[in-house]
């Protein structure tokens, strides 16, 4: 019997940009992107850049940046660029300048001292900001060159997923949600070898 169905082909029904999401396919080895869930920040004819949402470190922020409050929030691997950097999402665009707005209430950076202010005064909580050391980058055309090659499913997820977005079965759930093809993909083990 033969199915009508092409089952490593990623039907992209979106593109990408800012504000989106890049799940990666089942099969992808790169250490970074293996099985990861990346939000776009910027997307432009120049370049593309996001923050890995589901690979968490077992740091807190606290002890990555001197001088900073002490605080338990917890800090994920954002990608293989400058991994010597921290970066920021935060949904209070309207309180820290310099903010950028990606999408649905979502900002990116800002002024850092006041960042660092409203943690400390209580104003900046968990599910409010999340942490990244380094950053996932694309040069001119090679993300839409991967995109091509079945890499990447663009989609979308709600903002409230990209400020929680840790756990190790992050990418499994939210590749359920795209459709059943996809569901299967979610199923599939990481070494069919195992099985």
């Amino acid at each position: 019997m033969d199915l009508n169905i092409d089952f490593f082909h990623i039907v992209n029904n979106n593109v990408a940009e800012s504000g989106r999401v890049l799940i990666s396919e089942p099969f992808l080895r790169d250490h970074y992107f293996k099985r990861s869930v990346v939000y776009l920040t910027e997307h432009t004819k120049e370049g593309s850049l996001g923050f890995v949402l589901n690979k968490a470190v077992e740091i807190k922020i606290s002890e990555v940046i001197s001088d900073f409050p002490a605080v338990d929030f917890p800090v994920s691997v954002g990608g293989p660029v400058a991994t010597n950097t921290v970066h920021y999402l935060h949904t209070k665009g309207d309180e820290i300048p310099e903010s950028v707005h990606i999408k649905d209430g979502v900002f990116w950076g800002g002024d850092f001292d006041i960042m660092k202010e409203m943690i400390k005064e209580g104003k900046l909580g968990p599910g409010e900001i999340r942490f990244f050391l380094g950053y996932a980058g694309w040069s001119e055309g090679q993300l839409d060159d991967e995109l091509k090659m079945n890499a990447w499913l663009v989609g979308e997820i709600p903002s409230k997923m990209v400020m929680k977005g840790q756990g190790s079965d992050f990418w499994t759930k939210t590749l359920s949600g795209f459709g059943p093809k996809y569901k299967a993909w979610a199923n599939f083990p990481e070494d069919p070898g195992l099985n």
